[in-house]
């Protein structure tokens, strides 16, 4: 085999090259398996057809995988829900049971579930591949239900490609997508949030809590049935709905993807589906996750691999997702799920806690996902660093296009919490929202739904606080939200300005949305008040919150009219002393002033040689700033003195401001 191009690309990786082979060697056996048996990857990722509840030309099939049954009943109304012999299945090979049904036993719209019996027990179970699943209002319990409507979606996204090359993501929860206390719908998703996002400029959405899930306060990262789109939110046609006018509008629609755990539920999920603890999961505490209650799959199976491969190609056939956000990825890498770990050296990664069966299938939906939709968007929520995560398969890598950025939040929640303005350190800030493995593109925040969950805040409401309830309204003078509204501008900027993949926003918080998120629970007396979105804060223009969104959509729409998100940022000033920054990308220029109190007059900034027009300030006075540049002015360099042709600029420089330069085009004259 030949020696990974990784290897080239990170030096430091030397030392553990023998790993990486051997995980590489490890995926391309695996996929020479694959292709031995099922022709294509493509092909064999097609459980959901052959596994689950389907039409045929005289009636229906059923089929479902429980090598440990000894009895299988499909139970409905058809039957009383009770077992009767005309409905049991018959056992075929490896463990597959299957059943004929009458055209007419089934409509849409009825509910059914299984009754599976093995030795020394018995319970009613969802089948695994169900791609409906409704919970009873009175009862709370949850069940299949047929779903065949007699008009198909008609599709009108034939036109749209998927565009990742600099992936603008705005996360969205549909259920608390609404200002009003209650789960909100795809359908008013669509009608009112879609145009918000469009407006901003966002051009991908990613939304969370699609796979169904019992327990809606989990936020939708412990999932039952992983092919039911949850029916809290409306039916599959008003989902499909939702990514079809995304498309229409030009912006890609990727959803969180749950493939590192399960809920531990029964009734609802693939826990002890056919008696055993194994069947899906690691048996033993290997099959338990200690820090979130719930299973461990088991990425060594084939079948399992079959079930989780199959899931990828059926949100995109399905659903015409543009790719995932695959969840908790460091949980799935290491068999100590990353807990208590602080990885501060490459020999962290390699140390017999990676889960080698895990790289392999993660490389394999990788490769899966892109041979259905190449320009597919794949993204991993992984907090080590794992060398290789988002580098190339062909060179060594695991496959996915970016990595979430996830020291970034944190930095900007320490730095908040325990420094004061003046010490906040401006090369570290570059350092720490710049920095990157070689073979990998990021995806850039400054806070995702995880920063304001129940017990934190929002960064607009830590920079603020109670200040938000009493001084947020135009007429009412506060250097509280003065300095809160100028810093959250300024956050925002330098962190898209240094981001070379992608940027991601959550809901609301492009306006500064207040206070945090808590679902619905009995430790809140089961309340929507913390779990919806308070669009009228944004919209009321007596209040100050309409000027951090549209603070917002300027930048947002900026780098995506130039093109400056994919652009590698080059640093050009750090003081420390002073706290300015400055950088460029292309023929921009970035400076930041992060002193609070010491404005500075002809500030030298190097620059590449050329004049330059301030095109947008987070002081601009449509943005609640003051206004303290001249915006008209052009700025030529000048050569330093005694230097070998350096240029600079020179310019007035308020405290606590962001600019950005554009280097004018010379018009040549003929």
């Amino acid at each position: 085999m030949n020696k990974p191009k990784l290897l080239e690309l990170d030096p430091w990786l030397e030392p553990f090259s023998s790993f990486i082979e051997n995980r590489v060697a490890k995926y391309q056996q695996k996929l020479e398996d694959i292709e031995e048996q099922a022709g294509t990857l493509k092909d064999f990722a097609l459980g959901h057809i052959f596994y689950g509840l389907h039409r045929t030309k005289t009636g229906w099939i059923f089929r479902e995988w429980a090598p440990n049954a000894i009895q299988i009943f499909i139970i409905g109304d058809f039957s009383d829900w009770n077992p009767l012999p005309e409905y049991k299945l018959k056992s075929r090979e490896n463990g597959v049971w299957e059943i004929e049904l009458p055209d007419n036993l089934l409509t849409h719209g009825d509910l059914y579930k299984l009754l599976i019996r093995w030795d020394g027990g018995e319970g009613e179970r969802i089948p695994a591949y169900a791609n409906r699943v409704v919970q009873d209002e009175e009862t709370k319990l949850f069940s299949a239900q047929v779903w065949e409507p007699r008009e198909l979606f008609n599709w009108t996204d034939s036109d749209f490609k998927p565009d990742k090359s600099a992936p603008l993501i705005y996360e969205a929860h549909v259920g608390m997508s609404s200002p009003e206390e209650k789960v909100a719908s795809y359908a008013e998703f669509t009608r009112n949030v879609l145009p918000r996002i469009k407006e901003l400029g966002y051009n991908t959405i990613q939304l969370m809590a699609i796979q169904e899930h019992p327990y809606y306060g989990s936020f939708g990262y412990h999932v039952a049935n992983f092919f039911a789109a949850s029916s809290r939110f409306g039916t599959p046609e008003e989902l499909k709905e939702l990514v079809d006018t995304a498309h229409k509008m030009d912006i890609n629609v990727i959803m969180d993807l749950v493939h590192s755990h399960a809920v531990k539920n029964e009734l609802e999920g693939l826990s002890r589906f056919d008696g055993t603890t194994y069947q899906y999961f690691h048996e033993g505490p290997k099959g338990e996750h200690p820090a979130w209650d719930s299973k461990c799959f088991n990425y060594g199976k084939d079948e399992v691999v079959h079930f989780l491969l199959s899931n990828c190609r059926y949100w995109i056939d399905e659903y015409h997702f543009d790719g995932f956000r695959f969840d908790g990825v460091t949980s799935m890498l290491y068999y100590n799920h990353g807990l208590e770990v602080n990885f501060t050296s490459y020999g962290d990664y390699f140390k017999g806690e990676e889960d080698i069966d895990a790289l392999t299938y993660l490389t394999l939906a990788n490769r899966l996902i892109h041979d259905i939709k190449p320009q597919a968007i794949c993204v991993a929520e992984e907090m080590s660093g794992y060398p290789g995560l988002a580098g190339k398969i062909e060179d060594g890598g695991i496959g996915f296009d970016f990595r979430l950025s996830m020291g970034i939040p944190d930095f900007w929640i320490k730095t908040i919490k325990e420094k004061k303005d003046e010490e906040w350190n401006v090369a570290q800030i570059y350092h720490e929202l710049s920095q990157h493995r070689p073979e990998e593109k990021t995806v850039s925040y400054v806070e995702s739904h995880d920063q304001a969950l129940v017990g934190d805040k929002t960064i607009f409401f830590r920079l603020v606080d109670k200040e938000m309830y009493y001084s947020m309204a135009k007429d009412i003078e506060s250097l509280i939200i003065d300095r809160g509204i100028a810093l959250h501008k300024m956050i925002r900027l330098v962190t898209l300005g240094t981001a070379t993949g992608g940027y991601l926003n959550f809901m609301g918080n492009e306006f500064g949305h207040p206070e945090w998120i808590d679902f619905p629970r009995e430790g809140n007396n089961w309340s929507y008040k913390y779990a919806r979105r308070q669009w009228n804060l944004v919209d009321d223009k007596l209040l100050k919150f309409h000027y951090l969104n549209d603070f917002d959509k300027a930048m947002v729409n900026l780098f995506k009219k130039h093109d400056l998100l994919p652009v590698i940022p080059f640093q050009l000033h750090a003081n420390e002393q002073d706290q300015i920054l400055a950088f460029h990308k292309d023929r921009y220029v970035f400076i930041f002033n992060f002193n609070p109190s010491v404005s500075f007059e002809g500030y030298g900034i190097t620059v590449p040689k050329g004049k330059y027009k301030i095109i947008m300030t987070t002081d601009d006075k449509e943005f609640g700033g003051f206004e303290r540049v001249d915006t008209s002015y052009i700025y030529y360099s000048e050569v330093i003195p005694f230097s070998d042709e350096v240029h600079q600029i020179k310019l007035y420089i308020p405290a606590r401001i962001g600019m950005v330069l554009e280097r004018q085009k010379i018009k040549r004259v003929r």
